[in-house]
Order: C-alpha cells, then sequence, then structure tokens
C-alpha cells in the first residue's frame, strides 16, 4: 500500500523506514516542525514525580539543563515510546498504556492526595494533567518547553499523489496533525482528493478534524504505532 506519513521528524523517518520494511510504500510530508522553547522556566518544587504526555517532551527535557534537578524522581510515560525516549535517572518508570486517559487513571492509582507532578508538555496537549488530576487532591504543574509549529503548505508530490489517487491511506498519530492536514487540503482546494484515502487514526480525537472534513477514518485498536500497522491488514 501507499501510505501518507505527516508525522514530524525523526518519527517520520522511522515510520517510513517501517512501511518500506514491511513491503508498503511511504509518501512522506511532514506538517509539524518542533521547537525548543530555551526560555522556559522550571515551576518551584518539590514535586513528587513527573510525568511525560509526548516523545518529543521526553526529548526535549533530555536537552534541558533543569533536568539534573528532577532525576531521582518517579517518572511517568504516556506509553512505552515515551519512556523509551525520556532520559535516564529517574526510578521507578511507569507506563501507560498510551493515551491521556491512561496516564491520568495511573496516576490516581499511584499517587496519594497531596501529591505534586511536574508535567512536561508542549504549547499544544492533548491532556491537561492539572485539570484531570484536580477532583483526586492531585496538583499538576505545567513545564512547556517545546512548540510543534503547523507547515505552511502540503508539499506539491503529497498534493499530486492525492490527486492521481496514488495515496491509498495515511497515518494520523495526533489531533494537531490531523488537523494540520484538512486545513492545509481545504487551503489547496484538494480535500475532495483526501476523501478517497483511508485515514488510519490513533484515536476518536485525531479522527475528529478529518471525519468532519467528510473524509473516512479508522481508529486503532490501541494508540500505538503497532495499532495503525495492525489497521493496514484489514
Amino acid at each position: 500500500m501507499r501510505v501518507l506519513v505527516t508525522r514530524p521528524r525523526p518519527d517520520a523517518e522511522a515510520t517510513a523506514e517501517r512501511l518500506r520494511a514491511a513491503g508498503h510504500e511511504a509518501i512522506l510530508d511532514p506538517l509539524l516542525s518542533v521547537e525548543a522553547i530555551p526560555d522556559a522556566r522550571l515551576p518551584e518544587g518539590p514535586f513528587d514525580a513527573v510525568a511525560l504526555t509526548s516523545v518529543n517532551g521526553a526529548r526535549a527535557l533530555a536537552a534541558r539543563e533543569e533536568l539534573a534537578r528532577l532525576t531521582g524522581l518517579p517518572l511517568y510515560a504516556v506509553g512505552k515510546r515515551t519512556a523509551a525516549a525520556a532520559p535516564s535517572g529517574f526510578s521507578p518508570v511507569h507506563v501507560a498504556g498510551g493515551d491521556g486517559a491512561a496516564l491520568v487513571e495511573l496516576l490516581r492509582e499511584k499517587l496519594p492526595r497531596g501529591a505534586r507532578v511536574l508535567h512536561v508538555a508542549g504549547e499544544e496537549r492533548a491532556v491537561e494533567l492539572s485539570r484531570e488530576l484536580a477532583p483526586a487532591g492531585i496538583a499538576a504543574e505545567l513545564f512547556v518547553i517545546y512548540r510543534a509549529v503547523p507547515a505552511a503548505t502540503l508539499s506539491p508530490a503529497t498534493l499530486d499523489a492525492a490527486q492521481a489517487r496514488r495515496i491509498d491511506a495515511a497515518f494520523h498519530f495526533s489531533p494537531r496533525t490531523a488537523a494540520t492536514l484538512a486545513a492545509l487540503a481545504q487551503a489547496a482546494g484538494a480535500a475532495a482528493h483526501f476523501r478517497h484515502i483511508t485515514h488510519l487514526c490513533f484515536s476518536a480525537n485525531v479522527a475528529a478534524p478529518l471525519a468532519a472534513a467528510g473524509w473516512p477514518t479508522r481508529i486503532a485498536a490501541e494508540p500505538t504505532e503497532d495499532g495503525l500497522f495492525a489497521l493496514l491488514g484489514r
């Protein structure tokens, strides 16, 4: 199959390599670029745990000088890939089921009332831990250390492939990337060409802007890359 991959680099290349190894053709058009926010200030501690809700947050944290003040704390990662990307030194490391709801459930289960969590994240977030944890008496302080900047246009190669019906499926990992694709296709007057593509999505939230555009969506059984690959075989 010919699969469009729009996630940011370097993850786009890794997904493309896996697609090719499985006998598929990958069409890359990263629609977000990740930028560090160097002047972000660490909230005042102490903290009882650190929570990571994205791979990009894990990578950005590894480059921060404040990391030394956080190592040794328990780490709560939204999923396996985020845990794998996290810098070393946290103990223990707890891994949730792959989405924000699973992470919230894990934090509520493991942490007592009165605990304070440092939520390391980007400017755009799929889950607000402070809001979700407040009913459990757990405080979450936000540490925003990166931003995802959307592309201005779709690449000519993507537009040509969509118009010629040379894209069979598209992988969608985040609501922001999905919404960016829908908006850029509409701006280019090409939204109709993406209705012939099966849009494979991490979750219902990811699928929402695509479904609103009238494009066919399918949702993975689990919010992981493995879940998207499983949809390719159906």
